[in-house]
Formats: structure tokens, sequence, C-alpha cells
């Protein structure tokens, strides 16, 4: 005989499984493992241990600056400028190196260097009212240049005295797996506690959400914006100098074109271009869709010319299901 306990139990059951089945993530998550299971079937390279090695080091790039723009995207913004972020972070560290700064002095330089791009970027839009495309569209500009004066325009490949460390903590791993994913893992897992239970969190969904009523509750939106831009461009910062130790060399080139697979695995993630919504999970998880994605582009040998394409594709999809979404709801 059934009794109210079992229905009530039951109710729950259904209530829950409908509201992951209704989240982006979820079905986002679902094609990621899908795709990796086709992979590993239709290919013989796809499931070695080499190729996880470099897909999981190669998102791990990508989800560290997506988790910085999800924060960004879900105040109401956008940040075109990470891409440019990322090669002034490596190369500071890159140049201060090389004149024989050691790596503790070097990478808080250019996390700081990174960090004044994304105030810049949030006293611009938040003090100044200016646009936050056409802010971070000319910091994206600036910050380049700035990248190849500190260079001369040329390669950096000697890194000091501390040469080996830093590759050892761009392009190293430990227990197999490597740093960068690590470093991804704590920033998701941190961020994703900021989001959900810190006061700070719930202002930047309130602002994205509705930002004159923010302002009509007391959430000081200005420095809130400026804090915001900040952190994505820390995160820009954090994985140009990853990203230098991977590839043992800097150039002016580095990152360039990144701004749109970012903003695609914010997006693919869960991320509302209109604000309001985004975490930290959701730009792992779509990071992760776009990297299976581009790897089984080259295993399949497809030319990677259609990598654009798709990503293009992704975003447009993935905007559509949300205003779908939305308008069910």
């Amino acid at each position: 005989m059934t009794t109210l306990d079992d229905v009530i139990a039951r109710s729950e059951h259904r209530s829950w499984i409908s509201r992951v089945s209704s989240r982006q993530l979820f079905w986002v998550f679902i094609a990621a493992v899908l795709a990796c299971l086709a992979l590993s079937i239709l290919t013989d390279s796809f499931a070695t241990e080499r190729n996880l090695f470099n897909v999981a080091r190669n998102f791990a790039f990508v989800g560290i600056i997506a988790i910085g723009m999800t924060t960004v995207i879900a105040s109401g913004g956008i940040d075109l400028s990470v891409g440019s972020t990322v090669v002034l972070s490596a190369m500071v560290i890159s140049v201060t190196m090389e004149g024989g700064m050691p790596f503790l002095l070097a990478f808080p330089l250019a996390l700081l260097a990174a960090l004044l791009v994304g105030v810049l970027n949030g006293v611009l839009v938040a003090y100044a009212g200016m646009p936050p495309f056409v802010v971070t569209l000319g910091t994206l500009s600036a910050a380049r240049s700035l990248a190849m004066v500190l260079s001369d325009n040329k390669m950096i490949w000697n890194f000091g005295p501390d040469h080996d460390l830093l590759i050892w903590v761009g392009g190293g791993s430990t227990l197999g797996i490597p740093h960068p994913l690590y470093v991804l893992a704590a920033l998701a897992l941190v961020m994703s506690l900021v989001f959900r239970w810190t006061r700070w969190g719930q202002h930047l969904l309130a602002i994205g959400s509705n930002e004159n009523a923010a302002i009509l509750t007391g959430i000081p939106v200005r420095r809130m914006k400026v804090s915001i831009y900040g952190v994505s461009a820390l995160t820009a910062g954090l994985a140009g100098v990853l990203m230098a130790g991977w590839l043992g060399s800097v150039t002016t080139n580095l990152g360039q074109g990144m701004e749109l697979t970012v903003i695609a695995a914010a997006v693919i993630g869960g991320a509302n271009l209109a604000g309001g919504e985004g975490n930290a999970l959701g730009a792992v998880v779509g990071a992760l869709l776009i990297e299976v994605i581009r790897n089984s582009l080259i295993l399949l040998g497809i030319s990677t010319f259609w990598q654009g394409m798709f990503i293009g594709t992704f975003i447009v999809v993935a905007v559509a299901f949300d205003r779908v979404r939305h308008f069910r709801s």
C-alpha cells in the first residue's frame, strides 16, 4: 500500500530530475561525454594517455579564462581584451625573468599587469559609463601593443635563472595530471563557492539581472564592476603565465583570437549574455566540450579552418537554447 510519505518522496525525486534535466549545463556535460565516447570508438588515438593529457592541459587554459569571462557576462558585460591580457602577462613574466628576476617576484608582477588592464576596463565601464564592448575592444589593441613594446616584438625563450621552474609550473605534471588542470580545479571550486555563498557573488548576479534594481537596493554597483573586470583580467593573466611555461617561449601572437573561444565556453556552459546567470562549473564544462570538438577535428583529419565555424555555431545554438528555455518558463 502506497503511503503519503512514498508519494511525497516520488514527487520530490521527479522534481529533482526535472530541475537537473532543465539546466543547460546538464546537456552540455552529456554532449561532452558522448563526444568522448564517440571519438574513443571512431579513432585509435583519442583515448591514448598522451592525447588525453594534451586535451586536459589545453582545455584547462580555456577553462581558467572562461571562469573569469563568466563573471563578466553574468554581470551583463563582456570582455574582449582577455586574449591580449594573456600575452601581456606572459610577456611581463618572460621579460622580467630573462632580465634575472626570480619567478616568485616576476609571477605577481605579471598578475599585477593583468589586473591593471581589468581595473582600467572596470573604471571606464563603471565610472565613465562607456559600453563594455567599446572599452574592452580598445584595451584589446592597447594591451597587445604594450606586449610588443616590452619585447621589441621578439620571441622570448630564455627565462633566466628560474627557467626550469617556470617550465615546470606551466608545462609539468604531477601524478600524470598537468599542472594547469590543478589550477583550473582549484579556481573552479573557489569561484563556485563565491558565486553561491558570498555577498559578492549574489551582488554580481543581481547587477546582471537588473542593474537599476541593484542600485536601489544599495549594492555598490560601480565598485562591483571594477572588481568583476579585475577578476576576468586576473584569470587571463594566470593563464598567460601558465601558457608561457607550457610553450617554453612567448611571442606577441599568443592568445590572439582567444576571446571568441572563451566567450563560447562561457555561453555554452550556461552564462546568459543578457546577464544574471552563470557559474564556474558551467564554464569548465563548456571549455571541455570545445576542446574535445577541436581535438576531434584534428584526429578525424578535418581541416582546422572549420574550427571557427563549429565554435560560432555552438554559440548561436547555446543562445537559442537559452532563449527557448526562458520562453517556456
